[in-house]
């Protein structure tokens, strides 16, 4: 067997080692930066391009929404027509005067709201300048107007325009809708409107004021027409609710739907026992509200500020206090 003399032991080896982990070590830390500095410039593009693209649906949105204004204040042609009250009434003078009826008793109270035909508009004629606006768009039902806010109000379903404005464009800021469910063959008792609480003040963002007191006592009176009639509204409740059965600030916001009078008066009573601010408004079931909400918070919050028909006669500074 022959024989191999053993090696010497090489002095520098250790050295030699040491180098090459150092120099792998380095390597590894270059690829390392590099790989950092590439995704923060990738996330550095993806913010330039998502704020730019925010920044162009937030002008799109005010420019659609200031369109559509100056075609709802255009001055239309009045057409002077005699009301069917008067017409009525001018009928019932020319006519024979018959016997007074004998007295009868007082009805009882209503169990279930009637539907309720528009008192100046039985026969559903759209308004002209609501005519103009549906050539703009199909789905617009009514304009709401506020401290800060003239949008127009679309219908579709209740998903669509949270995505896109009222004319149906792709937009982040969606548009101010109206419930799906929500018919205007006759003057629904509840209108519901959503919209975003978008931070730019768009939409809906300026809903969250309604928590300070003096916003909500400076701005109470709200407008908001449909295309078959004009209507002011008093508000009368601003508060935080949670959608989710179970939370104990748990409401059911469908309640103020409700046909059943009981029902609906304490759906009512207890939407003003949540509000934030103490309550200086008479509200009655049988009378029409408008529901402003939008998200706050968790997924399931929202907030609901909630305002009446006024009634004849009132005014901002003389509303119908509610009773002793």
């Amino acid at each position: 067997m022959p024989y191999y003399p053993e090696r010497r032991p090489d002095p520098y080896a250790e050295e030699q080692k040491r180098i090459q982990e150092a120099r792998k070590a380095a390597a590894r830390a270059r690829r390392r930066r590099l790989t950092a500095a590439a995704v923060t410039v990738l996330l550095v593009t993806y913010g330039v391009v998502r704020l730019t693209a925010y920044g162009a649906d937030y002008y799109s949105s005010r420019q659609t929404s200031q369109e559509l204004y100056e075609l709802y204040e255009e001055p239309v042609q009045v057409v002077t027509a005699v009301p069917t009250a008067v017409m009525k009434a001018a009928a019932a003078t020319a006519a024979p005067q018959a016997e007074a009826p004998a007295l009868t008793p007082e009805p009882t109270p209503a169990v279930y709201l009637q539907p309720v035909s528009y008192p100046d508009n039985p026969d559903l004629k759209v308004s002209e300048r609501f005519k103009k606006l549906r050539k703009k768009s199909k789905y617009i039902v009514g304009w709401l107007s506020m401290d800060g806010v003239e949008e127009a109000v679309a219908q579709k379903d209740n998903t669509y325009f949270l995505t896109h404005d009222a004319t149906g464009k792709k937009n982040v800021n969606g548009a101010i809708f109206a419930d799906s469910g929500m018919t205007l063959m006759t003057r629904p008792y509840t209108v519901y409107l959503f919209g975003h609480n978008m931070k730019s003040g768009n939409m809906f963002g300026r809903l969250r004021k309604y928590k300070e007191s003096a916003y909500f006592f400076r701005h109470r009176i709200i407008t908001f027409d449909s295309m078959y009639e004009e209507g002011k509204f008093a508000v009368f409740a601003a508060a935080e609710i949670s959608t989710k059965p179970g939370d104990g600030n748990y409401y059911d916001l469908w309640s103020l739907e409700s046909n059943r009078v009981s029902d609906r008066k304490a759906a009512i009573e207890e939407l003003i026992s949540r509000s934030f601010h103490a309550n200086i408004l008479d509200v009655q079931p049988d009378e029409q509200l408008v529901v402003l909400v939008t998200c706050c918070g968790r997924e399931e919050e929202r907030l609901v500020v909630a305002a009446r028909r006024m009634r004849d006669g009132e005014t901002e500074n003389r509303l119908t206090l509610p009773p002793l």
